[in-house]
């Protein structure tokens, strides 16, 4: 019985250390394997290949663009690679680039690499993760990331911005709260970083401290709140709706679309369903002031227009009564997307198309073709008023100019 057992647990870790050669892990010291496995996960909830890996046969060796207000950054290379990489660093180095926001040689780094919440990371996950990187292949691929214009490449003025607005300091747990909350809690205030794009910027682009995940303008999208609102949040989502959205990226209300597509397929949907279950039970009790909205007259000649266009381009696969199709065509009635602050989400669908997350629970990948060919701006603009404002939805109307500004958007 025991050598049966030994047997299986042999070709169990083989299986294991199969798998890691396959995500680019070098071969290992079998008994480093437990943390090098603890910081691939970390890495998996910190979506670093979002960043850092451009072509997915060289993981991690940089050349993400990354647009900001203030002009491009690239994700730089962090394989061991000696000339390109973290090859030379320390784990120190390592350490202070997460916590302080400082690299090796106290190189200040942009907040484009969310250090403002990785300070928030536990001294041993970062010790993980850190294993983890020193195990992955080195690959040689020089990145020069910082692309800003004169004076923001100047990193020198990043000291007055971490003086206005960086704090270090671990997560501290809430001891009234439950194991699981806490588990939610320090993956979306640290490692996940959801704040960094569910979060509305200040002018010096940092997190605004009062609008807490209530969400914010990234790359020409919108991200969406994500507080317990019932309107304009997940406040009326169950805990399966969300686990679900993050682990397919599709459920009975959504779809994923723009920058959140990449994050489940390369994040969420590889995360533990008890971790996914914890970042629920903490979001639905993020608490934010009650939001509200009066609803355009549905006289209002710009629904009268919008219905006429929704019915004619929308209805088919959104319905007539905008309750879409469950996995495939988005819910529009009651969608809190749909009745977001800001409409570039919907404006960015609706000229551009857009097509689902692929992933093993939601394969099907679906799809949304441009009507920018069809539809003028005046058009996209009464279509999309029409449907902020339709079933129950209340929301700005949106304006022609803001169509315009849309159309052709990378």
């Amino acid at each position: 019985m025991r050598t049966a057992a030994l047997h299986f647990a042999s070709l169990l870790l083989a299986g294991v250390l199969t798998s890691a050669m396959a995500q680019g892990v070098r071969a290992v010291d079998e008994q480093n394997f437990p943390q090098i496995e603890a910081g691939r996960r970390i890495a998996t909830e910190g979506d670093c290949a979002g960043c850092h890996t451009l072509d997915e046969k060289k993981p991690f060796a940089g050349g993400v663009v990354l647009q900001t207000p203030f002009g491009a950054l690239i994700g730089s290379n962090i394989t061991p690679d000696p000339e390109t990489g973290i090859g030379t660093w320390s784990f120190a180095d390592f350490k202070n680039a997460l916590h302080t926001g400082r690299g090796k040689d106290g190189k200040r780094l942009y907040p484009a690499m969310p250090y403002p919440a990785f300070t928030k990371m536990t001294d041993r996950d970062v010790a993980a993760l850190w294993v983890y990187m020193r195990s992955v292949s080195p690959i040689r691929n020089r990145i020069e990331s910082n692309q800003l214009p004169f004076p923001f490449s100047i990193r020198l003025s990043l000291l007055g911005w971490n003086l206005l607005n960086f704090s270090e300091g671990r997560f501290k747990p809430d001891p009234s709260r439950s194991p699981e909350w806490n588990r939610g809690a320090y993956l979306v205030e640290g490692p996940g970083h959801c704040g960094t794009c569910h979060t509305a910027k200040t002018t010096t682009g940092a997190d605004d401290s009062s609008q807490p995940l209530r969400g914010g303008v990234l790359q020409g999208w919108y991200a969406p709140d994500i507080t317990g609102d019932n309107r304009k949040g997940l406040g009326g989502w169950s805990d399966d709706e969300i686990v679900a959205y993050l682990k397919t990226g599709a459920n009975g209300r959504t779809v994923a679309s723009g920058p959140m597509i990449e994050v489940v397929q390369k994040s969420t949907s590889n995360m533990p369903e008890t971790d996914l279950r914890a970042m629920a039970a903490y979001l639905k009790q993020v608490r934010a002031p009650a939001s509200s909205a009066t609803p355009v007259a549905a006289n209002d000649p710009g629904m009268v227009a919008g219905k006429a266009i929704y019915k004619d381009s929308c209805a088919a696969c959104h319905k007539d009564d905008g309750t879409g199709q469950p996995q495939l065509f988005p819910r529009l009635a009651g969608s809190a997307v749909v009745q977001s602050d800001d409409p570039a989400t919907l404006l960015r669908v609706v000229m551009a198309g857009t097509q689902g997350a692929y992933t093993k629970g939601a394969p099907t990948t679906p799809a949304m073709p441009s009507f920018a060919w069809r539809l003028n701006d005046q058009q996209v603009a009464d279509v999309l008023t029409y449907v902020r404002n339709a079933w129950g939805n209340a929301a700005a109307p949106v304006d022609s100019t803001r169509a315009k500004d849309s159309r052709g958007a990378p």
